[in-house]
């Protein structure tokens, strides 16, 4: 059969192998670039992670904690179903307990920190990458340590929260953390909101009262009440708690005298750009019509 430069172009980019090597494994293959990638694995031609370019956007936010803190880590695959493969599950709790063990502070360290089976997490994410057949990465950690109150929160495996909190109870730091988790408040406090942004959302308030023909001392109290009540939005303590709507989340600290000093969310996939599939696109370019 008929190999084109494009197969070859594809297997190159997907195997790493030469172009020779890649002719020969299409050829071997009938064409199959599939089959042709596992032809020159087998033949130690190719090796798992050159897969990595391949977006991974899916995956798992799982949770560590020790006597020193806690740990959130994500871990992206490229399909839910590899997300809830055995193995993926098993590799990513695995990597959770040693980002919690090892002290790892950021995911080059944790790569190269000891995996149970005896060899590093990033020996042990290649292995799955061979097992699964699509790029597995590590993306990003976070960590808190026990100088205070932790809560520590993950939701369905797909959103993940880390609090820091003065006072209080552990009770009350885990409520912390489900708020965060449902509603992602960007700043703690409305005063940590930056300059910037104060100053655009100040600009939007005007825009939208200057034609209401209101005297200029309304007008700057409208400006006020406006900036005022979408900066609390903004903040944690602004917001009223999802656990109990009829409270603000301030109140809620208030009462047990706790302060939130750090938080940190993760959610899976945040921020990767993932390629959709254009399917009528693809039919239409098969069928020579596009």
């Amino acid at each position: 059969m008929e190999i084109t430069a494009s197969q070859v172009k594809e297997l190159r980019e997907r195997s790493g192998a030469g172009m020779m090597e890649c002719k020969k494994a299409l050829v071997e293959n009938e064409g199959n670039v599939d089959s042709a990638v596992e032809w020159l694995r087998k033949q130690g031609l190719a090796k798992a992670d050159k897969k990595a370019s391949r977006v991974a956007a899916e995956g798992r936010v799982v949770l560590g904690q020790d006597a020193n803190g806690a740990v959130l880590v994500e871990i992206n695959s490229e399909t839910d179903f590899v997300a809830k493969d055995a193995g993926f599950l098993e590799f990513s709790d695995a990597v959770a307990n040693v980002a919690a063990t090892s002290g790892a502070d950021s995911v080059e360290a944790l790569k190269e920190a000891a995996y149970p089976t005896g060899d590093t997490v990033e020996a042990a994410r290649q292995a799955l990458v061979a097992k699964v057949g699509e790029n597995v990465q590590i993306r990003r950690l976070a960590r808190i340590g026990n100088d205070n109150t932790i809560g520590a929160y993950v939701h369905g495996g797909r959103i993940g929260v880390l609090v820091g909190m003065k006072g209080g109870s552990a009770e009350l730091a885990r409520g912390i953390a489900m708020h965060i988790a449902a509603m992602n408040p960007a700043y703690i406090t409305p005063d940590d909101v930056p300059a910037d942004i104060v100053a655009r959302e100040k600009d939007i308030a005007l825009a939208q009262v200057k034609d209401s023909g209101k005297p200029a001392e309304i007008l700057e109290k409208m400006i006020s009440g406006k900036l005022r009540k979408t900066l609390a939005d903004m903040a944690l303590t602004g917001q009223p708690y999802a656990l109990d709507p009829n409270t603000s989340v301030a109140d809620v600290l208030k009462k047990e005298g706790a302060e939130v000093v750090s938080m940190q969310r993760i959610a899976v996939g945040e921020g990767i750009e993932k390629q959709e599939d254009d399917f009528r696109g693809e039919v239409m370019k098969q069928a020579g019509l596009a």
